[in-house]
């Protein structure tokens, strides 16, 4: 394909893209408007949050092996399908139970865009040109992270709009994508009988759920030791172990476990899991030192996060020149885990009073490391499997970039809130104030404008002082993503497209592999690469 083509197939999976991103950002400014409107509890707002980022995470697997067995374009639009009926559903939405199960509906659309995007990605773009395409797609997450926000705000003060316009806002860029997918994109379908993995899905959503679960409501609606904590660990733990002795015995797993017997996989999952822990971190985190510890407005706060966001679109973009340009990627990783790592360590002396021009400085080094490392983790995967497994391959990593994420913003936060009780019950003391119920301040957020200013002070620091000791603890796992990296072996980048690849194995399938005289197993008709038939679709 040629880059005009390239492009314009691209086009389809941008807005796709655009429109997944902007389904979990867009409603952060809105949820409290959404919740006193809807009559709902605290408890109802951690599931609008959290329901769809399960639904996402959990689902990626599953999206990413029916990329290895349909047509691609007709999932990315299934997904897209998804995600306009959810956004209708939740805009829709009278009470809070029907706009979290909306949500779960838009979840699987978005783990279905955030798999297939870069699946399809390498079908149409040999690894030795993918570099250079992977800045547009660091500027489409760019983009849609920082205007998220903005614009949730903006339409919630609007008084003839209101907050749900926030869930019809991506149903235009939907449908636009669908149109521009069945226009521009041409992939072939592979013609065969395939076994889906039934039990095997199931047990993976069911586990991760499990663990999700618990890590987004410990330290919130239970304790850290509790009896849920044991049932919800001992359900996920149970539920994944039977996941993994189904996905050795299914002909058609969901979940490949001889990917992981790929070095470079493995590793590049470990590092993609550390490098979703940093970056869903920082975005989360930084966000409320901003409104809190800063005293600045969910807009300007927004504008604050241009520094990590801007280094993380230039970085990635470059690198991905670079990169196409030399065929040499390594070098790449390397740099991006060890600025990753320093920039952690530097966002960790950070406090109430630090300066916002050096703040942008520490911001600017871990979105460069974060640029340079996520895109290009996926590129190493994709270069060194076979192309019957990009899909599998390429949603592995997403998953454990999300599933790091997860449970590290769930983590993180439950930290953030037991230290900011901490330094809120010191500086009550020390201004001798008493406390109130043993200093446990630090569960619910604050409302500043409402605080007298004595303890508007005090709540500043304890957040600006809480907000850096949280760095401080993910930057060993940053470090820990630099030693993954450190063991990856370089590869020569292929030529050829996903697609090309395809049909060579299908082709050397068909002749090497013979059929057994009993019309099954591994050579029969219906699960061999040999009989796929390829067409353009």
């Amino acid at each position: 394909m040629s880059n005009r083509q390239i492009l314009q197939a691209m086009s389809g999976l941008m807005a796709g893209m655009f429109v997944a991103i902007l389904a979990g950002t867009v409603v952060a400014n809105a949820l409290p408007r959404i919740i006193a409107d809807l009559g709902a509890s605290q408890s109802s707002y951690t599931w609008v949050v959290t329901s769809e980022l399960l639904a996402m995470t959990a689902t990626v697997p599953l999206w990413g092996k029916l990329a290895d067995l349909f047509n691609q374009k007709l999932l990315l639009q299934l997904s897209l399908g998804l995600f306009v009926v959810g956004s209708l559903v939740a805009g829709f939405s009278q009470d809070v139970v029907t706009l979290i199960i909306s949500r779960v509906i838009q979840g699987v659309g978005a783990g279905g865009l955030t798999a297939l995007a870069q699946i399809v990605m390498a079908a149409i773009i040999p690894p030795r040109r993918l570099g250079k395409y992977a800045g547009i797609f660091g500027a489409v997450f760019a983009v849609g992270t920082v205007a998220g926000p903005l614009i949730g705000g903006v339409l919630v003060d609007t008084s003839w709009l209101g907050w749900r316009w926030c869930f019809f806002i991506g149903v235009p860029f939907a449908l636009a994508g669908i149109v521009l997918l069945q226009r521009t994109l041409k992939l072939p379908t592979v013609r065969r009988q395939v076994r889906i993995d039934w039990l095997g899905a199931f047990l993976i959503v069911a586990g991760v759920c499990a663990l999700l679960i618990w890590t987004s409501l410990a330290g919130n609606s239970f304790d850290w030791a509790s009896w849920q904590t044991a049932a919800l660990v001992t359900a996920g733990v149970v539920l994944l172990v039977a996941t993994v002795f189904v996905e050795s015995r299914a002909a058609e797993p969901i979940i490949p476990l001889d990917i992981f017997r790929n070095r470079t996989v493995s590793l590049t999952t470990l590092a993609s899991f550390f490098v979703g822990i940093a970056m869903f971190a920082g975005t989360v985190f930084l966000s409320q030192y901003f409104q809190i510890s800063l005293g600045k407005s969910p807009t300007v706060a927004g504008l604050m996060s241009l520094p990590l966001i801007g280094g993380l679109l230039v970085s990635s973009t470059i690198a991905g020149q670079i990169i196409s340009a030399t065929g040499k990627w390594k070098i790449y990783l390397v740099s991006g885990a060890v600025v990753m790592t320093a920039g952690l360590g530097l966002l960790s002396t950070i406090d109430a009073d630090t300066h916002f021009g050096l703040l942008s400085v520490y911001m600017a080094f871990m979105g460069i490391g974060v640029g340079m490392l996520m895109q290009n983790l996926v590129l190493a995967a994709q270069n060194d499997v076979p192309a019957h497994e990009l899909g599998a391959a390429t949603s592995v990593l997403s998953f454990f970039r999300s599933l790091g994420g997860t449970i590290g913003t769930s983590v993180l936060g439950a930290i953030l809130a037991n230290r900011v009780a901490d330094e809120m019950a010191k500086g009550l003391a020390e201004n001798g104030i008493p406390v109130a119920g043993g200093g446990g301040h630090g569960s619910a957020v604050p409302d500043m404008t409402k605080l007298p200013e004595p303890m508007k002070n005090i709540v500043e620091h304890a957040y600006g002082v809480a907000t850096g000791d949280l760095f401080l603890i993910a930057a060993p796992f940053a470090f820990l993503g630099l030693l993954a990296v450190l063991f990856i072996k370089e590869k020569p980048l292929k030529t050829t497209s996903g697609m090309e690849r395809l049909a060579a194995e299908d082709a050397a399938a068909a002749v090497t592999v013979p059929a057994p005289r009993d019309g099954s197993g591994p050579g029969a008709p219906d699960t061999a690469p040999g009989a796929a038939g390829l067409r353009k679709d």
